[in-house]
């Protein structure tokens, strides 16, 4: 257990750690907008080149689960796509691999919304 988990922890926490350096170094030229299109444009260029899946196979959740990850996802899903249905499968094939995950946060970030008034 802690042989997944650790990994996991430092792959996850690391990735964290160079969003959290390029957001108070560089701050107000870069904005966590801009740090989160690039992590996910980031995650699409590396599993491209096909850096991420080794990511993955250390860190597991530590590297999918951050935006890195979800761009992985889409990249991977929209490759996967072309090769089944060609210049298609390039519109379809990302939002199909991450659709689970868009439809999870839409959910529960209405739930939240439900169940707590903001403070304004």
């Amino acid at each position: 257990m802690l042989e997944m988990i650790i990994p996991s922890f430092i792959v996850g926490g690391l990735i964290c750690v160079i969003g959290q350096l390029l957001m108070d170094l560089t701050a107000p030229n870069i904005t966590p907008a801009h740090v989160l299109v690039s992590f996910v444009t980031g995650g699409a260029i590396i599993g491209a080149m096909g850096w991420y899946e080794p990511l993955i196979k250390i860190g597991g959740a530590g590297a999918t689960i951050p935006l890195s990850g979800f761009g992985y996802a889409l990249a991977k899903g929209a490759m996967e796509a072309v090769g089944e249905r060609g210049f298609l499968g390039v519109l379809s094939g990302g939002v199909e691999a991450t659709a689970v995950g868009i439809a999870a946060a839409v959910f529960f970030g209405y739930m939240m919304s439900v169940m707590f008034n903001p403070k304004g």
